[in-house]
């Protein structure tokens, strides 16, 4: 059925209409623009050795973007709040045992080749990325360049305007972390570019958490340079396949102490030296315990 309209009520669909869209253009385009804030962190890089065309023909994609979203939520969530024994339930272990039966040789050979445990191995893939059903949403370029341009007080004071007010700390505060991370991320930004070029990687389709960490083993850029490994033996480092997260885990956990053998308490530190969290240690040595059995 057709219903009649009066030509005042068309009016008025009109301007809502209207108005609508004029809004809707405007916070577009405001998202838009943030990645002016990436111009600087672009001539910073150029300084630091990166081809210049390269840099700007990446920061030009429309993919490449101010991810404001997840940095705030880096600055606001509380670690302590992750519910770790959803890891150790019933459900998590049977799964991680099909998952161990599925892979067995590959875990078999990184066990036998770094000395370290399987059940270790497995467990930290489990908490990290759900066995690689879990590998992020978010674009680890874009996070990292986000983080990075905090380096500059724009960039800082504008992020700091969208942190919603309930979850706002103090602004000296504020401006003191968003300085050290910034530090840290320019750092993780420049090792993702150079591991995305060394291995032919497209940095823009990379996924990462809201931290920038990549693949099965949830490594930063930086960690992947240092103990990324080809555990297929195929002549490329991709933490997206099991074989390769897998060997890379166990060399890191190798580079860090462990030994075959290890007692509790320096396998305690080894594991802390992969995520700084007392709650992330115990559930991993918790979840290897009941592998095992």
């Amino acid at each position: 059925m057709l219903l009649r309209v009066s030509s005042k009520n068309k009016a008025l669909t009109i301007l809502a209409l209207l108005v609508a869209v004029f809004l809707w253009s405007g916070l577009s385009g405001a998202a838009q623009n943030k990645k002016y804030h990436f111009d600087p962190l672009q001539k910073k890089l150029v300084e630091d050795g990166f081809d210049s065309n390269k840099i700007s023909s990446l920061y030009a994609r429309p993919q490449v973007k101010f991810e404001a979203k997840s940095v705030i939520l880096l600055f606001t969530y509380s670690e302590s709040k992750i519910n770790y024994d959803q890891f150790s339930n019933d459900w998590s272990i049977r799964n991680a045992k099909r998952y161990m039966e599925k892979y067995k040789d590959d875990l078999a050979r990184t066990e036998k080749a770094y000395g370290v445990d399987k059940n270790v191995i497995t467990a930290i893939l489990l908490v990290e990325s759900s066995l690689g059903k879990n590998l992020g949403t978010r674009s680890a370029l874009n996070v990292l360049s986000t983080l990075a341009s905090l380096m500059y007080s724009e960039a800082r004071s504008d992020l700091f305007t969208m942190i919603p007010k309930e979850k706002k700390t103090s602004r000296k505060r504020y401006e003191k972390s968003a300085t050290r991370r910034s530090k840290w991320a320019y750092g993780e930004l420049k090792a993702l570019l150079k591991y995305a070029d060394q291995e032919g990687f497209d940095p823009v389709e990379m996924p990462g958490s809201f931290a920038g960490a990549m693949g099965l083993a949830q490594f930063m850029p930086t960690s992947i340079l240092a103990y990324g490994k080809d555990g297929d033996n195929n002549g490329t480092i991709d933490l997206l396949t099991h074989a390769d997260a897998m060997a890379s885990i166990a060399n890191y956990l190798k580079g860090h102490g462990w030994r075959p053998g290890i007692s509790r308490k320096k396998a305690e530190k080894v594991i802390y030296s992969y995520n700084h969290s007392k709650y992330y240690v115990k559930a991993i040595l918790k979840i290897a315990k009941r592998l095992e059995s």
